[in-house]
């Protein structure tokens, strides 16, 4: 029963499980941002371009009886109230537009982080090799292949210094 204790005890704490938890619960704070932006943001001016339409409250009801205490069923709200079978198609599309808005959000964070990943791995590029050297003896610039200083017009055969 320790091993299994001790076991637990060290998945838990583990740094994957930690950043699953707190992963989970900015998730579940993001989500309730983005519903927020559609319906309090988004949906509203869709509505008013659509004639005024609350995109919340459009539904179909399915019973035959559309009056509620004898006077007809003008919303969501007093179709449910009345116990009416109702598709409400609106919260649908409110629903559809937050999850597109989460999945573009969640692959445009996906995409940088891969970015980000493939600058890290890739090596950096080695030295260009090398294309003049000095002059032995006054210490001028001159090609690599020079046999003769351009400045002094010395032989550089033997007195050719390292590139640098």
């Amino acid at each position: 029963m320790k091993k299994i204790f001790q076991e637990f005890k060290e998945f838990a704490v583990k740094g994957n499980v930690i950043d699953l938890a707190v992963g989970i619960i900015i998730g579940a704070a993001f989500g309730k941002i983005v519903t927020s932006a559609v319906n309090d943001l988004i949906m509203p001016p869709i509505g008013k371009v659509l004639g005024g339409m609350n995109f919340s409250d459009l539904y179909y009801n399915l019973d035959n009886e559309k009056l509620l205490n004898g006077q007809p069923v003008t919303s969501l709200a007093e179709a449910q109230q009345a116990g009416h079978a109702v598709i409400a198609y609106g919260q649908f599309i409110s629903t559809v537009i937050d999850f597109l808005i989460v999945a573009l959000c969640v692959f445009l964070i996906v995409k940088v982080a891969n970015t980000l990943r493939r600058k890290q791995e890739t090596p950096e590029e080695p030295p260009a090799a090398p294309t003049d050297k000095k002059c032995g003896y006054c210490l001028s610039t001159i090609p690599l292949e020079a046999t003769r200083c351009a400045h002094c017009t010395s032989h550089l055969e033997a007195k050719s210094s390292p590139a640098t």
